[in-house]
């Protein structure tokens, strides 16, 4: 049983959302973060300085570990935004601003 039917959720029908310009399925009230996981995605970010990947952590906005690309603007907390039809979603690179990496 997956965490849909045992909860006996019933969402909103899916739609779709770009990452990284791949067509992933979203539900409603999924933040960035849910979304991405069920997709199978565990990375969107890397560290500032060595490169590495990072992804959910926390899950509660305490860590920045989670930060995205949405839309165009850097350093969303995926785990704290609600994910809406159409949205862009990109790996963030270090602080995600060209040139202000350090």
């Amino acid at each position: 049983m997956n965490p849909l039917e045992l909860a006996r959720a019933r969402p909103g029908p899916a739609f779709t959302v770009t990452f990284d310009g791949r067509a992933i399925e979203a539900l409603p009230g999924q933040t960035v973060a849910a979304a991405l996981w069920a997709a199978g995605v565990t990375a969107w970010r890397t560290t500032r300085r060595a490169g590495r990947p990072r992804g959910i952590f926390c899950g509660i906005g305490v860590c920045f570990d989670c930060l995205v690309t949405v839309n165009g603007r850097p350093g969303r907390r995926a785990c704290l935004v609600p994910v809406r039809p159409g949205d862009v979603i990109a790996t963030q690179e270090g602080t995600g601003h060209d040139g202000h990496d350090g």
